[in-house]
This record gives structure tokens, C-alpha cells and sequence, in this order.
């Protein structure tokens, strides 16, 4: 096994609990090694830091999979690591539908898995990870198998851009048998079409599953916008909640399509409607109509893919912030969040701040909340935080 030697002075990431160490922190590699090996990890000083796989193609060379210099890494490694992360979520969450694992949070670097009913979503974005993703997935299986849960199936989206930073062909497909990729789930009392097959990321996002919840109370009776809808989740959940009128935005033309699939899954055509719109372009225009909602939900996706991206993106938040603000009734609600972890909780509240303030709103914080506890938070590995949401009541200034 080769040896993976860090500079004097670096390591500082991992030494804080991080999983990751960067090209530009290695001094050298002692012995052969080909890309996706395990190595072993040693301070410039050889004081033992513990086991990861290493990619010469990636700027982050390795991603630690253990602390302990004397693990084997090995079936049983992995058995106990699928075991914790199973464990884990049946004590947090409601496993009918949950991200089982969530890479490095679950000290499975580069690797997740999603669970639709009966159903496994599997992604992996890393070379070393990818090389014991089919063990690691016929170990979840029988994991669910001693409570009860047969899986019928398993399907690989492996086609994020990121893979190529891996020096990874991007790929998608069954591993197993084939069976129907439109799978019916249930969250939250709602049900939903996911298609695992051509959906987003792995099909549904999961990990507004509570926050979706939380905007229930404020909805039965009320007049609800959400933007930046997709499949339509969270007005669905208005929906259900006895929302009197509820209208979804999307720019995709085959999100709206799903959302009103949806809708009619539901028995709630008749009040939650979608249309296929830019949400930039839209709100001005029903601000100039003089329209106002009882609740206004943004659920945009990530303006800042990048830490290069960040200011361009703070501008977008603040825009439809600002929007939205001016659209809810004295004393209606904004849900407003960020699914980037390049934009901080500290940025983010900064820039609705700064929106409120532009237009003249006071607002009293309901409450924060982050992603859901299937996607947990490592501390020190900032991309594991990555959800910032928040609800507010929107006041006039007195």
C-alpha cells in the first residue's frame, strides 16, 4: 500500500476533521499506486493520519475513509459503514423514503444513495468510491432485507458534470434487473411521481422533506406562490394543507408537465396550478398587477455553483428576495432558502436583510431550518451544510 506523505504545516482541513486532502498538500507518495487505490496517510513527520483513495485526477488527491491506520478495508469495513448509515436513519427520519447515505457525512466519500419506497437511487462521484460501489449497494440491500424491506431494484445515476473531475466517464443505467423507473412515492401525506430515470440529481429532493412539512400550517385558507416549484413539492404540500389557491412557477417546461402530474395524483388540480415561466420575469409582472399572497415560497436552485460565483449569485437572491417581499400580504409569510454551501447561513441573512430593507419590510423570523436529518451535517466538512431555509411573517414598516 502506498504511502501518501502530507507537507510540514498542511493537513489542516483533515486535522480539523475534514475528509478531504487537496494536491497542493502532499509532499509525496512513497511506493506504486494506480488511481482509486487505498493509501495510507502520514504527517511529514510519518505520524499515522489514518486511510483513503487517491486520484491523481483530482484536486482533491485523497478522501479519507477511515481515521484508523489499522482498519482493513475490507467487506466488513464496509458492512459496519452501510449498517451505522442505515441505523442512523431509521433512529432520525422516516425511511420510507430517505437519502440512506450521504457521502462524506456518513464516511462514505463521493457515494449516494437515495431510497424511494421499494427503490434505490445510487450516485457516485468519486473514482475510489466507484470502484466498491456494487458491494456497498448489495450490503445496503441485505441490511434492508433483515427488517423486512424487500428492494425490487437498484439504478445508477452517475451523470453529474463533477465525475469528470475524477477523470470519470458520466453514466447512468440498472444495476440488476430492470424494472419501471416512474416510482410512486408518499412524503408527508403527498404523493408524488419521481422519475429516477430523467429527473433531477436522483429523481426527488429529499432533503426539503421537513421544511415542506413546516409550511403547512401556514397555508390552510391562504393564497400561496411558489417559485421555483420543480415537481411541484412544496405546493403540493399547500395543497394538502387546505391552501384556498395555490399557483406553481417553473422554467422548465417537463417540471411543470411532472408538477401537474402530480397535482392530478393528488386530487388537487382543481387549486394548485402550474405555469411555465421565468420567475425573474414573472414576479415584477404580478407586482405591477397589484397581486399579494398570503405565502410566497422560493426554492430556487443553486445560483452559486462556485466560489467564484458568489457575488453574481448574492444578486440573484436579493432580486427575487426583494420580489417576492413586495408580493406577500401585511403579515403574510416568505419561505425563502439557499441550497448552496457557497452561499453561508451569515451571506444568506445578510442579503435577505439587505432585500427587506430596500423595500421597506420588517420580518419577524418563524423559524431556521436546515436540510433534513437524513442529510446530516458533518462538523468541518462544509459541503456537507449546504441548506439554509428560513420562514418569516413579512410586515409593512409602522
Amino acid at each position: 500500500m502506498a504511502n501518501v506523505i502530507l507537507k510540514k504545516g498542511e493537513g489542516r482541513l483533515l486535522k480539523s476533521g475534514g475528509m478531504w486532502i487537496f494536491n497542493n498538500e502532499i509532499s509525496k507518495v512513497k511506493g506504486d499506486y494506480k488511481n482509486g487505490d487505498i493509501v495510507n496517510v502520514l504527517d511529514f513527520d510519518d505520524y499515522p493520519m489514518g486511510k483513503g483513495f487517491i486520484n491523481g485526477n483530482s484536486k482533491i488527491r485523497v478522501r479519507m475513509l477511515t481515521r484508523n491506520p489499522e482498519a482493513e478495508i475490507d467487506e466488513n469495513f464496509f458492512r459496519e459503514r452501510v449498517r451505522n448509515a442505515w441505523e442512523y436513519r431509521k433512529k432520525t427520519v422516516d425511511t420510507s423514503c430517505c437519502r440512506v447515505i450521504f457521502g462524506e457525512a456518513d464516511f462514505l466519500p463521493g457515494l449516494v444513495v437515495d431510497k424511494f419506497s421499494d427503490v434505490l437511487v445510487v450516485q457516485s462521484l468519486a473514482l475510489g468510491i466507484d470502484i466498491h460501489k456494487k458491494l456497498i449497494m448489495s450490503l445496503l440491500v441485505e441490511e434492508m432485507k433483515k427488517d423486512g424491506i424487500e428492494i425490487r431494484g437498484v439504478y445508477e445515476r452517475s451523470d453529474a458534470k463533477v465525475r469528470s473531475l475524477e477523470g470519470m466517464p458520466r453514466t447512468k443505467g440498472f444495476l440488476g434487473k430492470p424494472f419501471d423507473t416512474d416510482v410512486i412515492i408518499t412524503e408527508n401525506g403527498v404523493k408524488y411521481h419521481v422519475d429516477i430515470e430523467n429527473g433531477q440529481k436522483t429523481g426527488f429532493f429529499l432533503d426539503q422533506k421537513y421544511n415542506r412539512l413546516a409550511i403547512q400550517k401556514l397555508c390552510k385558507g391562504a393564497s400561496v406562490l411558489d417559485c421555483f416549484t420543480h415537481t411541484g413539492s412544496f405546493a403540493l404540500n399547500a395543497g394538502i394543507a387546505g391552501a384556498e389557491s395555490v399557483l406553481g412557477v417553473d422554467a422548465s417546461e417537463l417540471a411543470v408537465e411532472q408538477a401537474t402530474k402530480n397535482a392530478e395524483l393528488n386530487g388537487l388540480s382543481d387549486k394548485v396550478k402550474f405555469i411555465c415561466r421565468d420567475v425573474f420575469e414573472l414576479l415584477p409582472e404580478l407586482e405591477e398587477k397589484g397581486e399579494k399572497f398570503d405565502v410566497v415560497i422560493l426554492d430556487p436552485p443553486a445560483f452559486a455553483k462556485s466560489q467564484n460565483s458568489v457575488k453574481n449569485a448574492t444578486k440573484g437572491y436579493r432580486e427575487i428576495n426583494l420580489r417576492a417581499m413586495k408580493l406577500v400580504k401585511d403579515g403574510g409569510f416568505l419561505a425563502t432558502c439557499s441550497c448552496s454551501h457557497f452561499m453561508t447561513y451569515e451571506l444568506f441573512t445578510k442579503t435577505i436583510g439587505q432585500a427587506a430593507k430596500n423595500v421597506h419590510k420588517r420580518l419577524r423570523q418563524v423559524e431556521f431550518r436546515t436540510q433534513a436529518p437524513d442529510h446530516p451535517i458533518l462538523w468541518a466538512a462544509d459541503e456537507s451544510y449546504y441548506l439554509k431555509f428560513y420562514i418569516f411573517q413579512v410586515c409593512n414598516e409602522y
